[in-house]
Protein backbone atom coordinates (compact mmCIF):
# COMPACT_ATOMS: atom_id res chain seq x y z
CA UNK A 1 0.00 0.00 0.00
CA UNK A 2 1.22 3.52 -0.75
CA UNK A 3 2.66 5.14 2.40
CA UNK A 4 1.70 8.67 1.31
CA UNK A 5 -0.75 10.19 3.78
CA UNK A 6 -2.62 13.41 2.95
CA UNK A 7 -0.15 15.30 5.15
CA UNK A 8 2.79 13.70 3.36
CA UNK A 9 1.24 14.55 0.02
CA UNK A 10 0.75 18.14 1.05
CA UNK A 11 4.36 18.42 2.23
CA UNK A 12 5.51 16.80 -0.98
CA UNK A 13 3.49 19.16 -3.14
CA UNK A 14 4.74 22.27 -1.41
CA UNK A 15 8.43 21.60 -2.08
CA UNK A 16 9.84 24.58 -3.93
CA UNK A 17 10.82 23.59 -7.46
CA UNK A 18 14.27 25.15 -7.25
CA UNK A 19 15.16 22.99 -4.23
CA UNK A 20 16.30 20.24 -6.60
CA UNK A 21 18.11 17.97 -4.17
CA UNK A 22 15.22 17.79 -1.70
CA UNK A 23 12.66 17.37 -4.47
CA UNK A 24 14.66 14.53 -6.00
CA UNK A 25 14.94 12.77 -2.64
CA UNK A 26 11.17 12.98 -2.20
CA UNK A 27 10.52 11.76 -5.72
CA UNK A 28 12.77 8.77 -5.11
CA UNK A 29 11.26 8.07 -1.70
CA UNK A 30 7.70 7.95 -3.00
CA UNK A 31 8.27 6.59 -6.49
CA UNK A 32 5.71 4.02 -7.54
CA UNK A 33 2.81 5.30 -5.43
CA UNK A 34 -0.53 5.43 -7.17
CA UNK A 35 -2.61 8.24 -5.73
CA UNK A 36 -5.97 9.65 -6.81
CA UNK A 37 -5.82 13.37 -6.12
CA UNK A 38 -8.85 15.55 -5.35
CA UNK A 39 -9.15 18.47 -7.74
CA UNK A 40 -8.69 20.88 -4.90
CA UNK A 41 -5.10 19.88 -4.20
CA UNK A 42 -2.44 22.43 -5.01
CA UNK A 43 -0.52 22.73 -8.25
CA UNK A 44 2.57 21.79 -6.30
CA UNK A 45 1.24 18.28 -5.69
CA UNK A 46 0.30 17.90 -9.35
CA UNK A 47 3.79 18.94 -10.34
CA UNK A 48 5.28 16.52 -7.85
CA UNK A 49 3.30 13.66 -9.35
CA UNK A 50 4.55 14.74 -12.79
CA UNK A 51 8.10 14.47 -11.53
CA UNK A 52 7.36 11.02 -10.13
CA UNK A 53 6.17 9.86 -13.53
CA UNK A 54 9.39 11.13 -15.10
CA UNK A 55 11.70 9.31 -12.72
CA UNK A 56 13.80 6.31 -13.76
CA UNK A 57 16.25 4.13 -11.96
CA UNK A 58 18.75 4.76 -14.77
CA UNK A 59 19.01 7.30 -17.56
CA UNK A 60 21.46 6.58 -20.39
CA UNK A 61 22.72 9.62 -22.28
CA UNK A 62 23.61 8.45 -25.78
CA UNK A 63 22.02 5.34 -27.29
CA UNK A 64 24.71 4.39 -29.79
CA UNK A 65 26.62 1.13 -29.68
CA UNK A 66 27.58 1.12 -25.98
CA UNK A 67 24.51 2.99 -24.73
CA UNK A 68 22.07 0.72 -26.54
CA UNK A 69 23.94 -2.33 -25.23
CA UNK A 70 23.82 -0.98 -21.68
CA UNK A 71 20.07 -0.42 -22.00
CA UNK A 72 19.62 -3.98 -23.22
CA UNK A 73 21.51 -5.54 -20.30
CA UNK A 74 19.77 -3.30 -17.78
CA UNK A 75 16.42 -4.34 -19.25
CA UNK A 76 17.36 -8.01 -18.88
CA UNK A 77 17.73 -7.32 -15.16
CA UNK A 78 14.37 -5.58 -14.91
CA UNK A 79 15.83 -2.09 -14.34
CA UNK A 80 13.54 0.72 -15.50
CA UNK A 81 15.74 2.61 -17.91
CA UNK A 82 15.38 5.65 -20.14
CA UNK A 83 17.68 6.05 -23.13
CA UNK A 84 18.05 9.52 -24.65
CA UNK A 85 19.69 10.12 -28.02
CA UNK A 86 19.97 13.27 -30.10
CA UNK A 87 19.40 11.19 -33.25
CA UNK A 88 17.70 7.89 -34.13
CA UNK A 89 20.21 5.04 -33.77
CA UNK A 90 21.61 3.45 -35.78
CA UNK A 91 22.41 6.67 -37.64
CA UNK A 92 25.20 8.30 -39.63
CA UNK A 93 25.98 11.13 -37.23
CA UNK A 94 28.55 9.46 -35.01
CA UNK A 95 30.88 6.47 -34.89
CA UNK A 96 28.78 3.36 -35.43
CA UNK A 97 27.62 3.51 -39.08
CA UNK A 98 29.18 2.02 -42.19
CA UNK A 99 27.67 -1.50 -42.25
CA UNK A 100 30.69 -3.46 -40.97
CA UNK A 101 33.32 -3.50 -38.22
CA UNK A 102 36.27 -5.80 -37.61
CA UNK A 103 36.46 -7.96 -34.53
CA UNK A 104 39.94 -9.33 -33.88
CA UNK A 105 40.70 -11.38 -30.79
CA UNK A 106 44.50 -11.22 -30.98
CA UNK A 107 44.81 -7.49 -30.44
CA UNK A 108 47.86 -5.25 -30.33
CA UNK A 109 46.52 -3.11 -27.47
CA UNK A 110 47.29 -5.50 -24.61
CA UNK A 111 45.99 -8.56 -22.80
CA UNK A 112 43.12 -6.77 -21.07
CA UNK A 113 41.64 -6.07 -24.51
CA UNK A 114 42.03 -9.72 -25.54
CA UNK A 115 39.93 -10.83 -22.58
CA UNK A 116 37.25 -8.28 -23.44
CA UNK A 117 37.28 -9.23 -27.13
CA UNK A 118 36.73 -12.90 -26.34
CA UNK A 119 33.86 -12.09 -23.99
CA UNK A 120 32.40 -9.64 -26.50
CA UNK A 121 32.44 -12.35 -29.17
CA UNK A 122 30.59 -14.69 -26.82
CA UNK A 123 27.95 -12.03 -26.17
CA UNK A 124 27.54 -11.25 -29.88
CA UNK A 125 26.96 -14.95 -30.51
CA UNK A 126 24.35 -15.03 -27.75
CA UNK A 127 22.58 -12.00 -29.22
CA UNK A 128 22.51 -13.70 -32.62
CA UNK A 129 20.78 -16.72 -31.15
CA UNK A 130 18.32 -14.59 -29.19
CA UNK A 131 17.29 -12.52 -32.22
CA UNK A 132 17.78 -15.15 -34.93
CA UNK A 133 19.62 -12.49 -36.96
CA UNK A 134 23.04 -12.59 -38.60
CA UNK A 135 25.26 -10.20 -36.67
CA UNK A 136 28.67 -11.81 -37.16
CA UNK A 137 30.25 -13.18 -40.36
CA UNK A 138 33.24 -15.50 -39.77
CA UNK A 139 35.39 -14.08 -42.54
CA UNK A 140 38.59 -14.45 -40.52
CA UNK A 141 41.05 -11.56 -40.44
CA UNK A 142 44.40 -11.49 -42.27
CA UNK A 143 46.94 -9.12 -40.75
CA UNK A 144 49.79 -8.16 -43.06
CA UNK A 145 52.90 -6.12 -42.43
CA UNK A 146 56.61 -5.74 -42.59
CA UNK A 147 58.54 -7.99 -40.27
CA UNK A 148 59.64 -5.24 -37.89
CA UNK A 149 56.15 -3.88 -37.18
CA UNK A 150 55.56 -3.25 -33.46
CA UNK A 151 51.83 -3.64 -34.11
CA UNK A 152 52.41 -7.16 -35.39
CA UNK A 153 54.80 -7.96 -32.55
CA UNK A 154 52.17 -7.02 -29.96
CA UNK A 155 49.52 -9.03 -31.78
CA UNK A 156 51.74 -12.11 -31.79
CA UNK A 157 52.41 -11.63 -28.09
CA UNK A 158 48.66 -11.56 -27.35
CA UNK A 159 48.01 -14.64 -29.47
CA UNK A 160 50.73 -16.59 -27.68
CA UNK A 161 49.67 -15.50 -24.20
CA UNK A 162 46.03 -16.49 -24.77
CA UNK A 163 46.65 -19.50 -27.05
CA UNK A 164 44.70 -17.94 -29.91
CA UNK A 165 44.77 -19.51 -33.39
CA UNK A 166 47.06 -17.43 -35.58
CA UNK A 167 48.53 -18.91 -38.75
CA UNK A 168 51.79 -17.48 -40.12
CA UNK A 169 51.86 -17.00 -43.90
CA UNK A 170 54.59 -15.70 -46.21
CA UNK A 171 53.76 -13.46 -49.16
CA UNK A 172 53.59 -16.29 -51.71
CA UNK A 173 51.32 -18.34 -49.43
CA UNK A 174 48.95 -15.40 -48.99
CA UNK A 175 48.67 -14.85 -52.72
CA UNK A 176 48.14 -18.54 -53.39
CA UNK A 177 45.30 -18.79 -50.88
CA UNK A 178 43.74 -15.41 -51.72
CA UNK A 179 44.80 -14.41 -55.25
CA UNK A 180 43.18 -10.99 -54.92
CA UNK A 181 46.15 -9.80 -52.83
CA UNK A 182 49.45 -8.52 -54.18
CA UNK A 183 52.00 -8.82 -51.37
CA UNK A 184 55.71 -7.80 -51.50
CA UNK A 185 58.11 -10.62 -50.72
CA UNK A 186 59.43 -9.05 -47.51
CA UNK A 187 55.94 -8.86 -45.98
CA UNK A 188 54.49 -11.51 -43.68
CA UNK A 189 50.89 -12.32 -42.80
CA UNK A 190 49.02 -13.76 -39.84
CA UNK A 191 45.55 -15.22 -40.29
CA UNK A 192 43.11 -15.47 -37.40
CA UNK A 193 40.24 -17.73 -38.56
CA UNK A 194 38.03 -17.28 -35.50
CA UNK A 195 37.60 -13.52 -35.94
CA UNK A 196 35.72 -11.64 -38.64
CA UNK A 197 33.04 -9.07 -39.39
CA UNK A 198 30.35 -7.54 -37.21
CA UNK A 199 27.34 -6.05 -38.96
CA UNK A 200 27.42 -3.03 -36.70
CA UNK A 201 24.14 -1.36 -37.60
CA UNK A 202 22.31 -4.68 -37.31
CA UNK A 203 23.93 -5.18 -33.89
CA UNK A 204 22.50 -1.89 -32.65
CA UNK A 205 19.09 -2.70 -34.09
CA UNK A 206 19.17 -6.05 -32.29
CA UNK A 207 19.98 -4.45 -28.92
CA UNK A 208 17.28 -1.86 -29.53
CA UNK A 209 14.66 -4.43 -30.51
CA UNK A 210 15.30 -6.70 -27.54
CA UNK A 211 15.55 -3.82 -25.08
CA UNK A 212 12.21 -2.40 -26.20
CA UNK A 213 10.65 -5.85 -25.79
CA UNK A 214 11.70 -5.67 -22.15
CA UNK A 215 10.23 -2.19 -21.73
CA UNK A 216 13.19 0.14 -21.84
CA UNK A 217 12.06 3.66 -22.75
CA UNK A 218 13.84 5.13 -25.77
CA UNK A 219 13.53 8.79 -26.67
CA UNK A 220 15.12 9.47 -30.08
CA UNK A 221 15.81 12.83 -31.73
CA UNK A 222 15.97 14.21 -28.21
CA UNK A 223 18.89 16.45 -27.36
CA UNK A 224 19.90 16.76 -23.72
CA UNK A 225 20.17 20.43 -22.79
CA UNK A 226 21.52 20.03 -19.25
CA UNK A 227 22.34 17.51 -16.55
CA UNK A 228 22.39 18.52 -12.89
CA UNK A 229 24.10 16.02 -10.61
CA UNK A 230 22.99 15.87 -6.99
CA UNK A 231 24.09 13.62 -4.16
CA UNK A 232 21.19 11.22 -4.65
CA UNK A 233 20.70 11.23 -8.40
CA UNK A 234 20.49 13.52 -11.39
CA UNK A 235 18.12 15.89 -13.16
CA UNK A 236 18.20 15.70 -16.96
CA UNK A 237 16.53 18.36 -19.08
CA UNK A 238 15.59 18.14 -22.75
CA UNK A 239 13.60 20.58 -24.89
CA UNK A 240 10.35 18.85 -23.99
CA UNK A 241 10.76 17.33 -20.53
CA UNK A 242 12.66 17.11 -17.28
CA UNK A 243 13.67 13.63 -16.10
CA UNK A 244 15.01 12.33 -12.80
CA UNK A 245 17.22 9.32 -12.18
CA UNK A 246 18.92 7.45 -9.36
CA UNK A 247 21.88 6.73 -11.65
CA UNK A 248 23.12 8.01 -15.00
CA UNK A 249 25.29 6.47 -17.71
CA UNK A 250 26.98 8.94 -20.03
CA UNK A 251 28.20 7.45 -23.30
CA UNK A 252 27.59 10.28 -25.73
CA UNK A 253 30.36 9.44 -28.19
CA UNK A 254 32.01 12.52 -29.67
CA UNK A 255 29.81 14.70 -27.45
CA UNK A 256 31.02 13.12 -24.19
CA UNK A 257 33.57 15.88 -23.63
CA UNK A 258 30.90 18.55 -24.09
CA UNK A 259 28.41 16.82 -21.81
CA UNK A 260 31.11 16.53 -19.14
CA UNK A 261 32.81 19.85 -19.85
CA UNK A 262 33.34 20.56 -16.15
CA UNK A 263 35.76 17.62 -15.94
CA UNK A 264 38.02 18.90 -18.69
CA UNK A 265 38.56 15.42 -20.12
CA UNK A 266 41.21 15.37 -22.88
CA UNK A 267 38.87 13.87 -25.45
CA UNK A 268 39.52 14.68 -29.10
CA UNK A 269 36.84 14.00 -31.74
CA UNK A 270 38.35 13.39 -35.17
CA UNK A 271 36.98 12.75 -38.63
CA UNK A 272 37.67 9.44 -40.39
CA UNK A 273 36.69 8.21 -43.84
CA UNK A 274 36.14 4.89 -45.61
CA UNK A 275 34.82 3.80 -48.98
CA UNK A 276 33.47 0.92 -51.05
CA UNK A 277 34.98 0.11 -54.45
CA UNK A 278 33.64 -1.91 -57.34
CA UNK A 279 35.20 -5.33 -57.89
CA UNK A 280 33.84 -7.64 -60.56
CA UNK A 281 36.08 -10.60 -59.77
CA UNK A 282 34.76 -13.25 -57.39
CA UNK A 283 38.14 -13.43 -55.63
CA UNK A 284 37.18 -10.22 -53.80
CA UNK A 285 33.82 -11.51 -52.62
CA UNK A 286 33.05 -13.25 -49.35
CA UNK A 287 33.92 -16.05 -48.65
CA UNK A 288 36.78 -15.92 -51.18
CA UNK A 289 38.46 -12.97 -49.43
CA UNK A 290 38.92 -12.44 -45.67
CA UNK A 291 38.87 -9.17 -43.78
CA UNK A 292 42.30 -7.61 -43.63
CA UNK A 293 44.47 -5.23 -41.65
CA UNK A 294 47.74 -3.85 -43.10
CA UNK A 295 50.35 -2.38 -40.78
CA UNK A 296 52.79 -0.50 -43.02
CA UNK A 297 55.80 1.58 -42.06
CA UNK A 298 53.89 4.86 -41.84
CA UNK A 299 50.30 3.86 -42.55
CA UNK A 300 47.61 1.45 -41.41
CA UNK A 301 44.64 0.28 -43.44
CA UNK A 302 41.78 -2.12 -42.82
CA UNK A 303 39.16 -3.60 -45.08
CA UNK A 304 36.39 -6.08 -45.85
CA UNK A 305 35.52 -8.35 -48.75
CA UNK A 306 32.63 -7.58 -51.04
CA UNK A 307 29.64 -8.77 -49.01
CA UNK A 308 26.38 -9.13 -50.94
CA UNK A 309 27.53 -6.85 -53.74
CA UNK A 310 28.44 -3.89 -51.56
CA UNK A 311 31.97 -3.65 -52.96
CA UNK A 312 35.34 -3.98 -51.24
CA UNK A 313 35.38 -1.65 -48.24
CA UNK A 314 38.62 -0.04 -47.11
CA UNK A 315 39.56 2.64 -44.59
CA UNK A 316 42.73 4.26 -43.36
CA UNK A 317 43.18 3.86 -39.62
CA UNK A 318 45.88 6.45 -38.96
CA UNK A 319 44.68 9.48 -40.93
CA UNK A 320 42.30 11.95 -39.32
CA UNK A 321 41.22 15.57 -38.98
CA UNK A 322 40.01 17.31 -35.83
CA UNK A 323 36.31 18.05 -35.86
CA UNK A 324 33.62 19.73 -33.79
CA UNK A 325 30.92 17.04 -33.57
CA UNK A 326 28.20 19.67 -33.92
CA UNK A 327 29.65 20.63 -37.31
CA UNK A 328 30.25 17.10 -38.61
CA UNK A 329 28.62 16.23 -41.94
CA UNK A 330 28.71 13.51 -44.57
CA UNK A 331 31.33 15.26 -46.68
CA UNK A 332 33.38 12.40 -48.11
CA UNK A 333 35.74 13.69 -50.82
CA UNK A 334 35.91 17.11 -49.24
CA UNK A 335 39.66 16.41 -49.24
CA UNK A 336 41.56 14.68 -52.08
CA UNK A 337 43.02 12.22 -49.60
CA UNK A 338 39.56 10.88 -48.68
CA UNK A 339 39.45 8.74 -51.79
CA UNK A 340 43.06 9.14 -52.83
CA UNK A 341 44.62 7.33 -49.85
CA UNK A 342 42.18 4.43 -50.15
CA UNK A 343 42.65 4.05 -53.88
CA UNK A 344 46.43 4.21 -53.53
CA UNK A 345 46.34 1.38 -50.99
CA UNK A 346 44.10 -0.78 -53.20
CA UNK A 347 46.24 -0.21 -56.30
CA UNK A 348 49.26 -1.42 -54.35
CA UNK A 349 47.86 -4.42 -52.46
CA UNK A 350 44.47 -5.34 -54.04
CA UNK A 351 44.78 -3.91 -57.56
CA UNK A 352 41.77 -5.76 -58.92
CA UNK A 353 39.56 -4.07 -56.34
CA UNK A 354 40.59 -0.52 -57.24
CA UNK A 355 37.53 0.02 -59.39
CA UNK A 356 34.97 2.80 -59.38
CA UNK A 357 34.13 4.30 -56.00
CA UNK A 358 30.63 3.09 -55.17
CA UNK A 359 30.23 5.26 -52.08
CA UNK A 360 32.28 6.91 -49.37
CA UNK A 361 31.40 7.99 -45.86
CA UNK A 362 32.80 10.06 -43.03
CA UNK A 363 32.49 9.21 -39.36
CA UNK A 364 33.87 10.39 -36.03
CA UNK A 365 35.96 8.69 -33.41
CA UNK A 366 36.87 10.15 -30.03
CA UNK A 367 40.47 9.73 -28.94
CA UNK A 368 42.10 9.73 -25.52
CA UNK A 369 45.81 10.64 -25.26
CA UNK A 370 46.81 7.00 -24.65
CA UNK A 371 44.12 5.51 -26.95
CA UNK A 372 42.64 3.56 -24.02
CA UNK A 373 38.96 3.73 -23.10
CA UNK A 374 37.33 5.57 -20.22
CA UNK A 375 34.97 3.28 -18.28
CA UNK A 376 34.54 4.50 -14.72
CA UNK A 377 32.34 6.50 -12.38
CA UNK A 378 32.33 10.28 -12.12
CA UNK A 379 35.07 11.39 -9.70
CA UNK A 380 32.58 13.40 -7.60
CA UNK A 381 29.32 11.51 -8.17
CA UNK A 382 29.77 7.71 -8.05
CA UNK A 383 26.19 7.14 -9.21
CA UNK A 384 27.19 8.65 -12.58
CA UNK A 385 28.96 6.18 -14.90
CA UNK A 386 31.08 7.34 -17.84
CA UNK A 387 32.02 5.37 -20.96
CA UNK A 388 33.86 7.05 -23.81
CA UNK A 389 37.10 7.77 -25.59
CA UNK A 390 36.96 4.52 -27.56
CA UNK A 391 39.66 5.83 -29.91
CA UNK A 392 38.53 4.03 -33.05
CA UNK A 393 38.64 0.48 -31.72
CA UNK A 394 35.59 0.35 -29.46
CA UNK A 395 32.71 -1.10 -31.45
CA UNK A 396 33.71 -4.74 -31.24
CA UNK A 397 33.74 -4.44 -27.44
CA UNK A 398 30.37 -2.68 -27.17
CA UNK A 399 28.49 -5.81 -26.17
CA UNK A 400 30.71 -6.49 -23.16
CA UNK A 401 31.01 -2.77 -22.35
CA UNK A 402 27.22 -2.58 -22.13
CA UNK A 403 27.24 -5.52 -19.75
CA UNK A 404 30.02 -3.94 -17.67
CA UNK A 405 28.04 -0.72 -17.31
CA UNK A 406 24.94 -2.63 -16.24
CA UNK A 407 26.99 -4.41 -13.57
CA UNK A 408 28.45 -1.13 -12.31
CA UNK A 409 24.90 0.22 -11.98
CA UNK A 410 23.35 -2.84 -10.35
CA UNK A 411 26.23 -4.20 -8.25
CA UNK A 412 28.56 -1.23 -7.93
CA UNK A 413 31.38 -3.28 -9.46
CA UNK A 414 32.07 -5.54 -12.43
CA UNK A 415 33.60 -8.98 -12.87
CA UNK A 416 35.91 -7.61 -15.60
CA UNK A 417 39.21 -5.84 -15.10
CA UNK A 418 38.65 -2.22 -16.14
CA UNK A 419 41.46 -0.71 -14.07
CA UNK A 420 43.27 0.43 -17.22
CA UNK A 421 40.21 2.49 -18.15
CA UNK A 422 40.24 4.55 -14.95
CA UNK A 423 39.24 8.19 -15.28
CA UNK A 424 41.97 9.11 -12.79
CA UNK A 425 44.88 7.58 -14.71
CA UNK A 426 47.84 9.91 -15.35
CA UNK A 427 47.30 10.02 -19.12
CA UNK A 428 44.00 11.87 -18.61
CA UNK A 429 45.41 14.30 -16.03
CA UNK A 430 42.06 15.44 -14.64
CA UNK A 431 42.46 18.47 -12.42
Amino acid sequence: MCPMTPHALLAFGQVRLFDKALLLQLVMAYKGCQVILPSTLSKGIERAIYFMKNHYSVIVIGAGSVGMAAGYYLSKNGIDTLLLDAFDPPHGKGSHHGETRLIRHATAEGGHYVELALKAQELWNQLEKETNKTLFIPTGVLMVGECYSSFIDETLKSAKEYSLPLETLHAAEIQKRWPGFSIPDHFVGYFEPSSGTLLNEECIRAFRQEGLKRNITLQTNTKVNSIDFVSSGAIVKTEENTYYADQVIICAGAWTGKVLSSLGLPLEPVRKTFGWFESNDSVFQYPMLPCFYFSLKDERYYGFPDINGSGVKVGRNDSERKIDPDLMSQDFNKYPSDEGDLRSFLERFLPGAAGKLKQGKACMITKTPDMDFIVDHHPKFPHVKIAGGFSGHGFKYSSVLGKILSQLVIDGHTEYDISKFSISRPALAIV
